[in-house]
């Protein structure tokens, strides 16, 4: 994971922070609490007017595709040659000019995670661990960063998400296929139907584990070894790999298997 201040280089005012996670080649912006809607770029204007203060991947992206050279310019190939790019990246063409512009006077400095203000700390503390569907019913089982389970009725939540709204009446089982954002920031369905973690966490109900609740946990969101491997298209050797390199935990070690937690598997595609 990258840090970048998006500064401004007139006063060198910095309320929003792009983070680049790098397996995943994906992106996400957080506007600090404080920001007013002339403190940032044009763009992340009208989230602040909204209230919105992380910006998911998929509108990130889009305010990352408006600073650098779009892939269908003319001469694009000569270019890429130019800088020594094998091939059409995001995040290396945002990185040539520092993310600047022509549209305005904003750029990029790279920054540690202590160096974020404590607003957007916080928000990190709320972050989703892991998600599961409780069977029969419209409603997930949602774990958070900061300890805390919530039970996240969906049909209330799909309220203020017509688009949820629609796919959960015409898909009924499909609540079954629910992803974690990068980062920990939402839970989505597919690229459209995005819920940000913040709003599962002002409607989430705190709850206390039930005998139930923790053995469809143990079934849908524990994996073994041959089941890891497959998640992440890698041989059982790649996975011990892992283990040494300190980059996924076993919960339990036995003589001939380990199991994991399935969230700390797909985080392997994105951390």
């Amino acid at each position: 994971m990258k840090i970048y201040a998006i500064k401004n280089d007139n006063d060198n005012t910095v309320f929003s922070f792009l983070i680049y996670y790098e397996i995943a080649d994906k992106f996400y912006i957080e506007i600090a609490d404080d920001a007013d809607e002339w403190s940032v770029p044009f763009y992340l204007a009208s989230f602040v007017k909204k209230g919105i203060k992380t910006v998911n991947a998929k509108q990130s992206s889009e305010w990352v595709k408006q600073r650098i050279i779009p892939p269908d310019r003319q001469n694009i190939g000569q270019i890429l040659k130019d800088n020594n790019l094998k091939n059409y990246r995001e995040y290396e063409l945002l990185m040539l000019g520092e993310g600047r512009c022509a549209q305005d006077d904003f750029s990029l400095e790279q920054i540690s995670e202590d160096s974020l203000p404590k607003c957007i700390k916080n928000r990190v503390k709320k972050r989703i661990d892991d998600v599961i569907p409780l069977p029969g019913s419209d409603s997930l089982l949602v774990f958070f960063a900061d300890a805390k389970v919530k039970i996240c009725k969906m049909g209330k939540i799909a309220k203020n998400y017509p688009l949820l709204e629609r796919y959960l009446f015409l898909n009924a089982n499909e609540l079954k296929n629910v992803k974690i954002e990068v980062g920990g920031t939402g839970i989505s369905w597919n690229e459209s139907l995005i819920i940000p973690d913040a709003e599962l966490y002002r409607y989430g109900k705190t709850i206390e584990l039930k005998k139930r609740d923790f053995l469809d946990f143990i079934n849908m969101r524990v994996v073994n070894t041959a089941e890891a491997a497959k998640i992440l298209n890698c041989s059982r050797q790649n996975i011990d790999d892992l283990i040494k390199r300190g980059k996924i935990k076993p919960i339990k070690e036995m003589a001939n298997d380990k199991l994991f937690l399935k969230s700390d598997i797909l985080k392997r595609e994105w951390q």
